[in-house]
This record gives structure tokens, C-alpha cells and sequence, in this order.
């Protein structure tokens, strides 16, 4: 697990890699599917959470990204110190851990289908032929005179 250490200065620095890294970095390791927690340089405080909501918060300013609507938003507020709490966020947790795994499985479906489409056999008969009718070396001396 790669440890993140969050300075007083807001500035946030990856020990694994003895690098400075932005909100960008740390997207990228979501991305990379990357286990990592940030943690208070003083305190040594796990603030995680905070980083990941200030990424959210950051995302969904931009309506392009949003993906949270403010109806959405509303619902998940009123579920705040409600008894259904824990049963919500179980539910939108294995919720996402499943939807992502359909969308992983969708994807190979879809390289596999696009690697063995007739166009992919064309395509590597003309790289073959192209490599066949390429001069194996170029003449130097030809080239200069």
C-alpha cells in the first residue's frame, strides 16, 4: 500500500515514489487501480477521505464530469443519521463493485471481438505484406550519390 503524507501546506507527498504528487497523482492512482492512504504528516491522522471528497468536489464542478445530481445528492443527505445509513452505503458500494466488474468483462468481450474482427485479419495481411516488400536494409551509399 503506497502511503500519501499530507503536509500543513496542503502539499501532498507519495514515500514511495519520493515525489511531490497533486489531486492529479493521486486520480491517476485511483485510475491505476492503486491501494494508497494519506495520512497527516503531524498526526499521522488518516485523511483519505478528505482527499477523495476534494477530488469528487472537484470533478463534479465541472458539469462536463458530474456525475452526482443534486436530486441524487439530496437523497444521499436525507440518508445521513437515518437507521438505513449503513444499508445504503453497503448497497451503493457492492453496487459499483459489480457495475465495474460487468463493465471490465465488457470491455475484454469487446477487445476480444475487435481482435478477432475481419479487420484485423486484414489489417495484419497488409502489415505482413508491407514488412515483405520493405527493403531489409537501405542502400547508404546509394542514398548519398
Amino acid at each position: 500500500m503506497i502511503t500519501i503524507k499530507k503536509y500543513p501546506n496542503r502539499r501532498l507527498y507519495n514515500t514511495s515514489t519520493s515525489q511531490y504528487i497533486n489531486l492529479e497523482g493521486i486520480k491517476a492512482l485511483i485510475d491505476q487501480r492503486e491501494e494508497f492512504c494519506v495520512v497527516d504528516s503531524k498526526s499521522s491522522e488518516d485523511v483519505t477521505k478528505s482527499i477523495l471528497l476534494q477530488i469528487i468536489s472537484e470533478s463534479e464542478s465541472n458539469d462536463n464530469q458530474a456525475l452526482l445530481t443534486n436530486t441524487l445528492l439530496k437523497q444521499l443527505i436525507r440518508y445521513y443519521d437515518s437507521d438505513m445509513q449503513v444499508y445504503l452505503r453497503q448497497y451503493l458500494e457492492q453496487s459499483l463493485v459489480a457495475f465495474i466488474e460487468q463493465q471490465d468483462k465488457m470491455h475484454a468481450m469487446m477487445q476480444n471481438v475487435v481482435s478477432n474482427s475481419p479487420f484485423s485479419l486484414f489489417n495484419k495481411i497488409m502489415e505482413q505484406n508491407m514488412e515483405m516488400w520493405s527493403p531489409p536494409y537501405s542502400n547508404k551509399k546509394s542514398d548519398k550519390e
